[in-house]
C-alpha cells in the first residue's frame, strides 16, 4: 500500500468537499439536528455536511475496495470495520458545522488514515475560509499548501484555544490554573484566548499560533470531540513531533471500541516549547 498514493488521493477528496462548501458559505442553509453528543454543536447537521461526504467517497471508495480499507465518518453509522481491517479511513466531511451555519470561519474538511491499533499514518485538513492545506504522512512529514511546514512561536503569551469560550466552560477554574502553571514554567506573558472553530482547526490554531495548547477535561457525558475531531491533526503533530495526546499525556486512542467520543480520557494538544 502506497502511503504517498493515498495521501493525494485524500488530498483530492479534501479539496473536492472544500469546494461544495465554497459553494454554499455564504448562502443560507437548512439546520437539521441529529443524535451528537451533550453539546448543540455536535447535534447539528445541514445537507453541505452529506454533500460533503459524497464527494469525499467518490475519491476513497475505490482505495477501500483495492486495498481493503475500512471507513468511519461523521455522517454514516459506525458499522464496526474499523476494527477487522487493517487500516480505516476517518472523515470529518465538515467539522465546525455551527460556525459554517452562523457565517463565520472555523469550518474545514478533516481526513486521515488511521491504523487498526489507532496510529494515524495520513492527516488532511482543509480549511476553505482560506483555501489553506494542511497534510502529513507518517514518515513523511508535515505540509502547509505543499511546502514543508516550519511552526514558528511569534507570541510572548500563551494561546489558549478552545471552542468555547473558558468563562462558559465547566471546570474553567481548573482549566486556568492549567494555563497559569504554563504561563509561569515558560516565562510568558499571560493568556490569550482563540475561541469559536471547530476541533480541527482548533488543533491548526494550536500550531500557528504558539506558543499555545488546547485542552479537553475527561467526563462522563458523551461528548467531548469524537476520533474524526483528532485523526487527522494527530497526524499532523506525530509528523512535527508535538503532543497530540489524552489529557494525562497518554497515547490518544484513535480507535475506540467502546465509543466514537473522546470523553473518557479527554484531549491534550500543545506546541509549548521552551523558546
Amino acid at each position: 500500500m502506497d502511503l504517498l498514493q493515498l495521501n493525494h488521493i485524500a488530498i483530492k477528496a479534501a479539496l473536492s468537499a472544500g469546494k461544495v462548501i465554497q459553494q454554499y458559505m455564504n448562502g443560507d442553509v437548512f439546520v437539521e439536528k441529529k443524535k451528537g453528543g451533550t453539546s448543540y454543536a455536535s447535534q447539528v447537521v445541514t445537507a453541505v455536511d452529506r454533500a460533503c461526504e459524497t464527494a469525499i467517497l467518490s475519491h476513497l471508495l475505490p482505495t477501500c475496495d483495492e486495498f481493503d480499507i475500512a471507513l468511519l465518518s461523521e455522517e454514516t453509522e459506525d458499522d464496526g470495520s474499523r476494527f477487522d481491517e487493517d487500516f480505516f479511513w476517518c472523515i470529518d466531511p465538515m467539522d465546525g458545522t455551527l460556525p459554517f451555519i452562523n457565517k463565520r470561519p472555523g469550518f474545514s474538511v478533516s481526513i486521515a488514515l488511521v491504523a487498526k491499533d489507532g496510529t494515524p499514518f495520513i492527516g488532511v485538513v482543509f480549511d476553505p475560509s482560506t483555501d489553506t492545506l494542511y497534510h502529513a504522512t507518517k514518515g513523511n512529514g508535515a505540509y502547509k499548501n505543499g511546502s514543508p511546514w516550519k511552526i514558528k512561536h511569534t507570541n510572548d503569551h500563551l494561546t489558549y484555544v478552545t471552542d468555547r469560550k473558558l468563562k462558559d466552560t465547566p471546570h474553567a477554574a481548573e482549566i486556568e490554573k492549567l494555563l497559569n502553571e504554563n504561563v509561569e514554567q515558560l516565562n510568558l506573558n499571560g493568556v490569550k484566548e482563540i475561541a469559536g472553530a471547530g476541533a480541527v482547526l482548533n488543533g491548526i490554531h494550536v500550531l500557528e499560533n504558539g506558543p499555545a495548547c488546547m485542552l479537553k477535561l475527561p467526563k462522563k457525558e458523551n461528548g467531548g470531540g469524537s476520533i474524526w475531531d483528532f485523526a487527522a491533526t494527530a497526524c499532523i503533530y506525530q509528523e512535527l513531533g508535538l503532543p497530540a495526546t489524552n489529557f494525562e499525556g497518554g497515547r490518544l486512542d484513535l480507535n475506540r471500541k467502546d465509543s466514537t467520543f473522546m470523553n473518557k480520557e479527554g484531549v491534550f494538544y500543545a506546541n509549548l516549547i521552551y523558546r
